[in-house]
This record gives C-alpha cells, sequence and structure tokens, in this order.
C-alpha cells in the first residue's frame, strides 16, 4: 500500500483488521460472557482508551523506543502478561461473589473500564503496530504527527465498532455458555491465564 491510497484504503484496511479476531477480542468477548452485555461494553471502551493511547503514543514517537529497545519492550510486555495472569487468578479468587441479578455498581462498572484500558495500554504490540500500519497511509505533504493521531483515533473508533458487534453477538450466546455459573467462571479465568501466558512468551510480531 502507498500513502496515495488515502483515507478510504485506510478504513477499508482498518476494518479488515479490527474485525479479525485477536487477544482484545477475546478478553472482550470473554468478559461479555461472564458478566454480561454491559461489561462487555465497558470492556469495549476500556479497551479503544487503552488503543488510543497507544496510537498517540505512537504518533508521539513512543513505537519507535519499543522499536529499538529491546529491555523497554520486553518490560511493558511482562508488566501486562502478569496483570492478565492477575486477572485469571482472580476470575478464580472472587472477592466478594455478587448474586447474579446484581447490577454493576459504579465501583464495579469503573473497575471493568480500568481493566480494559490497562489490559489494552500494556500491550507494546499495538504500539508497534500503529508504528508499521499508519505511514503507509500518511501524506509526506501533510503534518506526520496530525495524521498519525488522526489515523490512530480513526482506526480506534472503527475497532471499536467490531468489537460492539462481538459482545452483542457474545451477550445473545451466553446464556447457552453458562455465563455467570462455576464453569463460566474457570473458563474465564482460563482465558486470561492463556493470554497472559501467550503475551509473555510471544515475540514483536504486531498482529
Amino acid at each position: 500500500m502507498t500513502p496515495s491510497l488515502g483515507p478510504w484504503a485506510f478504513a477499508l484496511a482498518s476494518l479488515v483488521l479490527a474485525a479479525t479476531p485477536g487477544p482484545g477480542v477475546v478478553y472482550i468477548v470473554t468478559r461479555t460472557v461472564a458478566q454480561g452485555r454491559r461489561a462487555g461494553l465497558l470492556s469495549v471502551a476500556g479497551v479503544g482508551l487503552g488503543n488510543l493511547g497507544n496510537a498517540m503514543g505512537a504518533s508521539l514517537g513512543l513505537a519507535a523506543l519499543l522499536a529499538v529497545s529491546s529491555v523497554a519492550f520486553t518490560v511493558v510486555k511482562l508488566v501486562g502478561a502478569a496483570y492478565l495472569l492477575y486477572l485469571g487468578w482472580r476470575a478464580l479468587h472472587p472477592l466478594a461473589p455478587a448474586p447474579v441479578d446484581a447490577g454493576f455498581a459504579p465501583p464495579e462498572a469503573g473497575r471493568i473500564l480500568r481493566e480494559g484500558f490497562v489490559v489494552a495500554l500494556l500491550n507494546p504490540k499495538t504500539a508497534l503496530f500503529f508504528a508499521a500500519f499508519l505511514p503507509q497511509f500518511m501524506d509526506p505533504a501533510a503534518s506526520a504527527l496530525l495524521q498519525s493521531a488522526a489515523f490512530g483515533a480513526g482506526f480506534v473508533l472503527i475497532a471499536a465498532s467490531t468489537d460492539t458487534v462481538y459482545v452483542l453477538v457474545a451477550a445473545a450466546a451466553a446464556p447457552a455458555l453458562g455465563a455467570g455459573s462455576v464453569w463460566g467462571r474457570h473458563v474465564t479465568a482460563a482465558v486470561y491465564l492463556g493470554l497472559g501466558l501467550y503475551t509473555a512468551i510471544s515475540g514483536r510480531a504486531t498482529r
């Protein structure tokens, strides 16, 4: 792809990439199945904010630092992996089990939003992905900073839209999957632990 392809090509490529299931989609779907549609949508918002942070970091040069410094990349990656492993452990050991029909209190909603944000923000591959993907569509004659920020925000919006579709589908399928049951909690823990291990042992591939 070349910079002359422009924003429409960027939007189409972003849609294809965003709709392809990855660790972020697995996290969001797992949260939806375990805690319902509202939790899934809060996770979409949190992941979107984390991705936006990575996009802005890429536009400011953070991705360049991660690309050249193996130490920085490894530290961020291992912190993110540890956080996912912690979420898996807590899924198996809830602090205070709530009634199935209980709604989401504001602290619970804030925690879900925060966890999605941290999971996405502590994925260094996302910043590297933005650094590799966005320049292909940028006009050399225009401001690189403004273009990368705009394209990054656009990608985050597109990804949030496709993630929302995954949430709606997962919420509809949740009753058949045993959402909220002990079985569902163990599946949630297994997914988090699996994502944490995958993050810890994976390399620098951007997707």
